[in-house]
């Protein structure tokens, strides 16, 4: 399963990747926001999808606004996220690969649907490779995380 919410200005992309996902026969739990509203704030997403992806093992999201700057931000605040904006499709695989990357953010005002695309199937087709170092790397900041909710 994957989680899946955007604010206003992601509302248009994310809602081509649900089609798309769900076309693909994958769960996708979507948190909104499910009609367009200009006065919605991903704060309020952010925290919809990284607060249900803290009871589920192994989960995976993907969250859009703009600029992807501040959806990614709020979801880093809580405990057990590794949240990224997607670039290409490199670095996304480079972030599942060696960092576990659990959520991909997307700056829609930045990738056209085609690009998603290609962000998305890295994102979902990319395991984290669990080296030594790496590990090593994630253990470091999940000892930061002791105080996140």
């Amino acid at each position: 399963m994957i989680f899946i919410a955007s604010d206003h200005r992601g509302f248009e992309l994310k809602s081509d990747i649900v089609r798309l996902l769900t076309k693909k026969g994958i769960e996708v739990h979507d948190q909104g926001p499910f009609t367009y509203d200009p006065d919605d704030d991903y704060p309020r997403y952010a925290s919809l999808v990284c607060q249900e992806m803290s009871g589920s093992h192994n989960s995976k999201a993907i969250l859009l606004c703009g600029s992807g700057v501040g959806i990614c931000v709020a979801a880093n605040k809580f405990k057990g996220i590794r949240a990224s904006i997607g670039f290409n499709v490199a670095q996304v695989e480079a972030g599942r690969l060696h960092d576990d990357m659990n959520v991909l953010v997307l700056a829609s005002n930045f990738t056209t649907f085609e690009d998603a695309q290609k962000l998305v199937e890295a994102f979902l087709n990319t395991e984290y490779d669990a080296l030594p170092h790496h590990d090593r790397r994630l253990k470091q900041i999940d000892a930061f995380e002791k105080d996140k909710i």
